[in-house]
């Protein structure tokens, strides 16, 4: 597969979010189920793989450690830090904790978890408001001076928040969502960001949360442990609404022979050469499906009219609940 750079870390074009794998999406995969299908994208070309303590919580972390164990030098390995996660029971409180002692106890833990003696990206998952993005890039970039730590990233950060950290140590990477149905990237200054300052951009949620795909529609019935079952964007009524975007790719899919959601992909790759999405699966022929858009070639005006296509349709419902939105662009 092509490569990438991320600030200065290179890695495949298409990354593998395996959070899905372990929570999220409903039940989790199986065990070896899993570690198969992280396996299986290496074995195609994948070198970015992504995740994180709060995905479980934990056990996402330990089944990419042992999944990508054989082959640990040959891969990218991404996590994040940033939740108040009871490190025995796993329970979650709702909160935020960027404080530099709980870092460097987290980090800990992830290396245990993820049988490495280095985390290649380390993501604060969310800007904690309690600590100063001094302090946090700070206690980063200790890690990463010893050896702990091979590069820094923030995820939904604000422009402010992003600035005050690569003052301190570089951010190699930011993570936000970024599809064709959610672009607030484009306009509120975050890619522009990026570019300025040399940042690599990984977009999460790439294809809406499978809804590009088309493989979901307004009576698809979701259970209650996924989490598009309380995302007003997922409502009946709205996915009802929002089929008017899955049609438009089908409609360009057709005539490139290719699937929506390889367009919906190929069209974030064309963005910028520095943009690095990472779908997620749990199924061997969707991950082949997603892994073949980097040989889908959109000429520019095809991804100009793409773009502006797309957004003439009003999306409807927010990307996430409320209460989730409340820890973005900090």
């Amino acid at each position: 597969m092509d490569k990438r750079k991320l600030g200065t870390l290179e890695v495949s074009a298409l990354g593998y979010g395996c959070m899905g794998l372990s929570s999220g999406y409903g039940d989790p995969l199986p065990r070896p189920e899993a570690i198969r299908m992280i396996r299986s994208a290496f074995e195609r070309g994948v070198t970015l793989f992504d995740t994180a303590e709060a995905y479980g919580p934990f056990t996402n972390e330990s089944l990419v450690g042992e999944a990508l164990e054989p082959f640990r030098d040959q891969v990218v390995i991404a996590t994040k830090f940033g939740f108040d996660i009871d490190p025995v029971t796993g329970a979650r409180t709702g909160g935020l904790n960027s404080r530099p002692e709980h870092i460097r106890t987290v980090v800990e833990a992830m290396l245990q978890r993820l049988r490495t003696d280095r985390i290649d990206l380390l993501y604060q998952h969310r800007v904690d408001p309690q600590v100063p993005m001094e302090e946090v890039a700070g206690t980063v970039k200790a890690l990463i001076l010893a050896g702990k730590v091979r590069h820094f990233g923030l995820s939904e950060a604000g422009l402010a928040s992003i600035r005050r950290a690569h003052a301190v140590q570089p951010v190699t990477a930011l993570q936000s969502e970024y599809s064709l149905w959610t672009r607030d990237v484009e306009t509120n200054g975050t890619l522009a960001l990026c570019e300025e300052l040399g940042i690599g951009f990984v977009p999460f949620t790439p294809l809406g949360a499978g809804f590009l795909t088309g493989s979901i529609d307004a009576t698809m019935k979701l259970a209650p442990n996924d989490f598009r079952s309380i995302s007003p964007r997922f409502t009946s009524r709205a996915r009802a609404a929002n089929m008017a975007l899955v049609e438009l790719l089908r409609s360009i899919a057709g005539r490139k022979e290719a699937t929506p959601a390889q367009i919906a992909l190929a069209w974030l790759l064309a963005q910028k050469p520095w943009i690095v999405p990472i779908p997620g699966t749990t199924k061997l022929h969707r991950l082949e499906e997603n892994l073949g858009a980097v040989q889908v070639a959109l000429a520019p005006q095809e991804v100009a009219a793409l773009g502006e296509s797309a957004a003439r349709i009003r999306i409807q419902g927010a990307r996430m609940p409320e209460a989730v939105l409340a820890l973005t662009s900090r």
